[in-house]
């Protein structure tokens, strides 16, 4: 046996478990679930051939027509939020001269909790009574406290990074130490106008209903947005790593010309660290649409915390047709349900990687 027919055996023996895996659930699971969805089904009979009777039934279906204009909301919002936060925070962190694993590990830290999890601390999160509330509550009481805070804040950690920079060059204006400096010392001047009763509190009680409603705000229900919120704090950080591990690949000289030529902070960003990095936002955007448009455990935890047509998005639709409660199995919905949406699915990552984010740094 020559050596070139050794070496392609020996790949063909290495692609071998994942070929196996890839036919048996993937491409064998495909033509299944076509089949399935033009024919009526329900895991106990045999399954009789309806024709495009269930894509009909989708079209007709005020459920499906909710639940895929909720996951197309859903999807822009989460996927643009959580990019532009990732890329931030990998900014932040990147910049960080002093404390930078502390930064590094406390910013990850809720993405290495499970999604079940998470979902249950953020269901505690969002009672009428809970702790977001509170939270809303305590701002309108202190909220003259609060926008001194911000102001005492910004004005001492612009003096902390102007006098760092007397001794330091590039110093971020977003530095983290000196950002948890100057709260610090922006959080004891409230407390010491506080204690002189210099700043007043004003009384409230709410009461708000964050998850079981059926109120819209914009295009998606409140409950959608609510769930938007918990899945952005958990995706954020891992994506922040992805763009972490960019701008450690960028040369350190582009930045070093760029500002011999005058160019200022953002000046860099805008066209050394943003076209550099366009190869790690397309893996960004890509992972965040697929994710967001096949979202399902999130929701499905809520159960009865929530209206089904404030939480439904089309994951959580064709599970609700293939194992509905108290009622027989609608295989033949279910199968046509995820077919849009692995159609939806692929069309909305081409139409990203056609006219969106490009897959090559400039």
């Amino acid at each position: 046996m020559s050596r070139g027919s050794s070496e392609e055996r020996s790949g063909w023996l290495f692609v071998l478990p994942f070929t196996i895996s890839m036919t048996l659930f993937f491409v064998y699971a495909i033509v299944r679930t076509a089949y399935y969805s033009f024919t009526d089904f329900d895991l106990f009979k045999a399954p009789s051939f309806v024709g495009l009777s269930n894509y009909a039934a989708l079209v007709s279906d005020e459920l499906f027509l909710i639940a895929l204009r909720n996951t197309i909301g859903f999807s822009l919002i989460v996927t643009t939020v959580q990019t532009v936060l990732a890329l931030a925070l990998a900014v932040l962190v990147s910049h960080a001269i002093r404390a930078r694993g502390l930064i590094r590990t406390v910013f990850y830290l809720p993405s290495i909790m499970s999604s079940a999890a998470m979902t249950l601390i953020f269901l505690w999160l969002f009672q009428r009574d809970g702790f977001l509330t509170a939270i809303v509550s305590v701002v309108l009481a202190y909220r003259r406290h609060i926008l001194l805070f911000f102001a005492v804040f910004a004005a001492l950690q612009g003096a902390l990074v102007l006098n760092a920079r007397r001794s330091y060059e590039g110093v971020s204006i977003f530095d983290p130490f000196f950002l948890l400096v100057a709260a610090f010392g922006a959080l004891a001047l409230v407390v010491a106008c506080a204690l002189a009763g210099l700043l007043p509190v004003f009384e409230n009680d709410l009461l708000i209903s964050w998850l079981n409603t059926q109120r819209q705000f914009l295009f998606m229900p409140v409950t959608l947005w609510s769930v938007a919120l918990m899945n952005v704090f958990t995706t954020v950080p891992t994506l922040m790593l992805l763009f972490l591990a960019g701008l450690q690949s960028i040369p350190s000289a582009l930045y070093d010309a760029a500002e011999i030529d005058g160019a200022n902070a953002f000046q860099r960003f805008r066209h050394i660290t943003v076209p550099a990095l366009r190869p790690v936002t397309f893996a960004v955007v890509t992972m965040g649409v697929i994710g967001t448009l096949q979202m399902f455990d999130q929701v499905a935890i809520l159960g009865d915390a929530a209206p089904l047509a404030s939480r439904a998005t089309l994951a959580y639709y064709v599970y609700e047709n293939a194992f509905p409660a108290g009622a027989s199995s609608r295989i033949g919905m279910a199968s046509a349900a995820s077919l849009v949406l692995g159609i939806l699915t692929v069309a909305v990552v081409y139409v990203q990687k056609s006219v969106g984010v490009k897959e090559r740094a400039e």
